[in-house]
């Protein structure tokens, strides 16, 4: 991954759970929050894909051998199948609860932080500035992602981000906060906050003319 000014190696202890370092002054902590890791496992790892496949090939293999085997062998044929599916399924389960475990989502007044990664954990920090735009998936439940579309030079990679991008925008990588509980409040609150924070008018003092110099 390129170096970007946005992206930082979180290896040093966080003053503040999911910030490098403490917010400066006058900026405000308005949410934070972690994936549902259930729902992380259903919507990013697939989960219900996984284990429809794994009872797909048990009946395939009844179905194949109930004409030569005895009921009780031809069930006795498709445990394996079973058993592996039972097993990938509680890894995939595993690897969500951990994901979501060393993730957190932090929404401020200025900016939207990501610490992110399990076993590279990195912290991607982006400002409301450098955010063109806000898309919301809400689930069953309440429970949503929120992807976010960057501008300007901000690039990011798919694979150091995954599972925390939206699904297959792997060119124009949108990283994404996954499977939040409450995430049409979220949108709501990081919308208002993005808005209130681009419409703030910045009041600069303009240089002294040559002439008044002079003077």
């Amino acid at each position: 991954m390129s170096h970007n000014p946005h992206v930082h190696d979180d290896f040093e202890i966080e003053p503040v759970e999911g910030l490098p370092e403490k917010p400066p002054a006058g900026e405000q902590i308005l949410w934070q929050g972690r994936p549902d890791w259930h729902a992380l496992a259903v919507d990013a790892l697939a989960l219900k894909w996984v284990a429809g496949y794994f009872v797909l090939l048990a009946l395939w293999r009844f179905v194949s051998v109930s004409d030569l085997l005895p009921l009780g062998r031809a069930i006795g044929a498709t445990v394996p199948f079973l058993m592996l599916g039972a097993v990938v399924c509680g890894l995939l389960l595993a690897v969500a609860w951990v994901q979501a475990r060393a993730t957190m989502y932090t929404v401020t007044d200025a900016r939207v932080v990501m610490r992110i990664g399990a076993a590279l954990t990195v912290t991607l920090n982006l400002p409301y500035t450098q955010i063109g735009n806000a898309m919301l998936d809400l689930r069953r439940g309440g429970t949503g992602t929120i992807a976010l579309e960057t501008m300007g030079d901000t690039r990011l990679s798919y694979l150091v981000c995954w599972p925390h991008v939206r699904p297959w925008y792997i060119k124009r990588t949108q990283p994404a906060l996954r499977c939040i509980p409450g995430a049409q409040e979220v949108a709501s609150l990081l919308a208002e906050a993005a808005e209130a924070r681009i419409s703030v008018p910045v009041v600069s003092r303009p240089a002294a003319t040559n002439a008044l110099a002079a003077e």
